[in-house]
């Protein structure tokens, strides 16, 4: 069963009772107070937007037991934090030692795959939304050699943010303007979730990458994994772009669409699978690779039409 994405704008309480989350949501305008409830088990994300949320301490727990990520939003309405379960996997500590004591080469290796799929990916967004020459990024994405370390990752992406969003030329990636750059920042956080959900599920530390490093991150990892399926995002953003019913802020629309990413469908290993199914055969296969078992991590492929 694909997980469910729920959000919570407004005012409401939420509680837990046999196994279920119970909602009370208040009406203003019939003055009403309904109460509704969901099963944990089919939730894979919340996302708390409003400061008149309240959850029971009880809630949060059964949550964390079912590996739900929980994002708190701040006052403009962007994810500004994330919990996740402490233990995710019943071969946690084993699978810790070997991520700990991962060798350089080989998180090297696995940084190169990532980039090598993170290019190709984008490559096959510019082809597909604008028909875009990308002989140079597929040729770049061919020769990312161990580490990146002639950072062709930087490379692509200077070309793809160029060119992407043919209609607007002066646009510049930056996550601390609005428009474009508020969906995009607010759909990569709903990726960063599910990517660090799945971390956990595969019995992995979120912290520890295999590139990113920042001392201040919690989650480096879940930020070296979820690179390929940025592109999903950009899709999504520019698909609420090309429709002008749309307004190109975080609202209530927008929003809609880009919670739907999870159930979102994408080709893996030539099958098509939910993003979140997807997300969690990735970190499967990054597990097996510090174990030794297999040196390929599982991404997943945007076809070129």
């Amino acid at each position: 069963m694909i997980k469910k994405t729920i959000c919570f704008s407004n005012r409401a309480s939420l509680s837990c009772r046999l196994d279920q989350l119970k909602i009370k949501v208040f009406d203003p305008l019939s003055g009403v107070e309904q109460e509704f409830s969901r099963p944990i088990e089919d939730i894979g994300v919340i996302i708390v937007e409003s400061e008149q949320v309240s959850l029971t301490s009880a809630l949060i727990t059964r949550l964390m037991d079912n590996n739900v990520a929980l994002i708190f939003c701040d006052k403009k309405h962007m994810p500004s934090g994330m919990l996740l379960p402490l233990e995710g996997n019943t071969l946690q500590s084993e699978r810790f030692s070997f991520q700990i004591n991962a060798s350089q080469p080989l998180k090297k290796q696995l940084w190169q795959q990532t980039v090598i799929a993170k290019i190709r990916n984008q490559a096959a967004v510019l082809k597909n939304t604008i028909g875009c020459e990308v002989g140079n990024m597929m040729a770049w994405a061919n020769n990312v050699k161990s580490g990146d370390s002639e950072n062709l990752e930087g490379r692509g992406a200077a070309y793809y943010w160029k060119n992407i969003f043919p209609e607007y030329p002066d646009f510049r990636r930056d996550p601390g303007e609005e428009g474009l750059n508020a969906l995009l920042n607010y759909g990569y956080a709903i990726l960063r979730a599910i990517v660090a959900r799945s971390l956990v599920g595969s019995g992995l530390l979120p912290t520890l990458g295999i590139h990113h490093c920042n001392r201040y991150n919690a989650y480096c990892l879940a930020d070296d994994i979820m690179e390929p399926y940025r592109p999903y995002v950009d899709m999504m953003v520019i698909d609420i772009m090309r429709n002008r019913k749309l307004p190109l802020e975080i609202n209530g629309e927008t929003k809609r669409q880009l919670l739907t990413l999870p159930t979102m469908d994408v080709k893996m290993q030539k099958v098509r699978r939910p993003l979140l199914v997807a997300a969690s055969m990735t970190t499967a296969s990054l597990a097996k690779c510090y174990l030794g078992e297999i040196r390929k991590l599982s991404y997943p492929e945007i076809d070129v039409r």
